[in-house]
């Protein structure tokens, strides 16, 4: 069967345009449906559900970095890195192409301001982190780019892909395929079992009540202002899996783990601010940790849409502890429970 497969083209726009046009016209003559915001040219927040609908259904990322960060949103960080974040926390396989020479792009074209440049080089480092990334200089070069890159990404990591639907198979095929994917489905669960009680012993492994450090950075506004701050947040193993383990029952993505792992230890540690994140060593310590517990295994599978991620579950282990950690217990009256004993003492 013939496959197309839809790709998010994300990138700021107004000085990308030219740029936008040519990877666009480059997604169309490789079959391909390319999606990205000429769909809806005002991003706010009331449009971000619809923007990650979009993304859901697509089967890769392409994402053009020029010379400007973009518009900020409520979250304190431009459309185009929520895009790329969200792109990253569902699994999308992610093509990065990003300017090569900074320097010379036209002044119009470039941000101004020294924060928004500031951020603009952190969410490149962001982006070229754990990713091969292409570099471009004008906007003929990145047809060939697009194509290239693409294809290969398509042929290492096939995705889901379009087809029509006059070639879909017949509904009995489609029944067997589902009970099949759910007896596979089992099995790596049995296999995910057997590896945990096979799991090293570790003899001097830190008691879970025992405390760590973990130090983050966020944005605050000062002075009408974005600038970025640290925080450090002390913690219990316990209490830390405590706040995470209700959110492993979807067995989330790593990326999505780290976000939410950030968000409840910037608001344990009383800060005022947005888009907190941690230290990236100690949030894989975290994960080391928590594994070498037996609360947590981690796996790198397929996503839905047909790329690799790696996800978090809890293990059998660590639902008990869950459950101990987070019930809502009933609270006797200490009060009536004592009065039989008092009576027995003052006949």
């Amino acid at each position: 069967m013939n496959k197309r497969y839809q790709v998010f083209v994300s990138s700021t726009y107004a000085d990308l345009r030219k740029e936008r046009q040519r990877v666009i016209q480059a997604l169309m003559e490789m079959d391909c449906i390319p999606a990205g915001m000429e769909l809806f040219p005002a991003a706010d927040e009331e449009q971000w559900l619809f923007i990650r609908k979009v993304i859901d259904d697509c089967d890769y990322y392409l994402l053009v970095i020029g010379g400007r960060y973009g518009s900020i949103t409520p979250d304190g960080i431009s459309y185009t890195e929520k895009e790329f974040d969200y792109a990253v926390s569902i699994g999308l396989k992610v093509i990065a192409l990003v300017h090569g020479e900074p320097d010379n792009i036209p002044f119009g074209k470039s941000e101004k301001d020294p924060d928004l440049r500031a951020r603009l080089e952190s969410f490149k480092q962001k982006v070229m982190t754990g990713r091969l990334i292409k570099f471009w200089k004008t906007a003929e070069e990145l047809p060939g780019l697009v194509a290239l890159n693409l294809s290969k990404t398509i042929k290492t990591c096939p995705a889901v892909g379009w087809i029509r639907g006059s070639s879909v198979p017949n509904e009995t095929l489609l029944l067997e395929l589902n009970e099949l994917r759910k007896k596979n489905a089992e099995l790596e669960q049995s296999v995910q079992r057997l590896i945990s009680v096979d799991r090293p012993v570790i003899d001097d492994i830190a008691n879970i009540d025992s405390l760590y450090i973990f130090h983050g950075t966020y944005y605050a506004s000062y002075s009408g202002r974005s600038l970025k701050y640290t925080f450090e947040c002390s913690i219990s193993w316990r209490d830390l899996f405590a706040l995470i383990a209700p959110y492993l029952i979807e067995h989330p993505s790593d990326t999505s783990v780290k976000v939410q792992l950030s968000e409840s230890l910037f608001e344990r540690a009383g800060e005022k601010g947005s888009t907190p994140r941690i230290n990236d060593q100690e949030f894989k310590t975290a994960a080391i940790q928590l594994n070498a517990y037996g609360l947590i295994q981690t796996r790198y599978t397929k996503t839905i849409q047909g790329g690799m991620a790696l996800f978090w579950s809890l293990t059998d282990r660590g639902e008990r502890l869950m459950l101990e950690s987070r019930v809502i217990r009933e609270r006797t009256n200490l009060a009536l429970q004592r009065m039989p004993l008092l009576l027995m003492e003052n006949p």
